[in-house]
């Protein structure tokens, strides 16, 4: 796919192959997150948003590629969709929202802007799937994870299920179950 690719390019002309993450680069980690949401059958606007989900930094992982002011050529380069779930995804407050995401009056906290919104089911959902996605890649990547923390992703996992396609509930009871 044409988009694939020139998110491919874009990540690369950013330095994304420089930049450390745990299992290699953070080029490797966006590529493996993609390819997991893929296998379990994810929209198209879901695997670009996986390829391009630290565009922004995240809450655990503050190194961005772009700043905000840039969303309009992310947006351009991978379509507002996918976009629009690379922002949600980097702007979670992962302290806030993490416990309300599996309830559909939950709210989730903009760390960006501070901002407490109700996320329609699609995006919470979508945000789940990339949540458990890059989770498990950081996982397989880091073979000295700690038990405990195993079992807190494990039990996070397990209350956001119904979020959750077959493939992604399976994928976590294979890897951390």
């Amino acid at each position: 796919m044409v988009v694939t690719a020139d998110a491919v390019t874009l990540l690369r002309e950013l330095g994304a192959e420089d930049i450390g993450h745990p299992g290699g680069t953070l080029f490797d980690h966006l590529v493996r997150v993609h390819d997991l949401v893929t296998e379990w059958g994810a929209e198209t606007p879901l695997r670009l948003a996986g390829l391009c989900h630290a565009f922004y930094g995240t809450d655990g992982f503050p190194v961005a590629l772009y700043g905000l002011d840039r969303r309009a050529e992310l947006a351009a380069a991978i379509g507002a969709e996918a976009e629009r779930l690379v922002y949600f995804y980097a702007s979670c407050d992962r302290r806030a929202s993490y416990p309300e995401i599996p309830y559909e009056a939950g709210e989730f906290v903009d760390r960006f802007t501070g901002a407490r919104v109700r996320p329609e089911p699609r995006l919470r959902r979508a945000f789940a799937e990339l949540t458990v996605a890059n989770e498990l890649d950081i996982v397989a990547a880091t073979p000295l994870f700690d038990e405990f923390e195993r079992a807190a992703l494990h039990d996070r996992f397990v209350r956001w299920s119904a979020l959750l396609s077959p493939a992604a509930n399976a994928e976590v009871e294979r890897v951390l179950g």
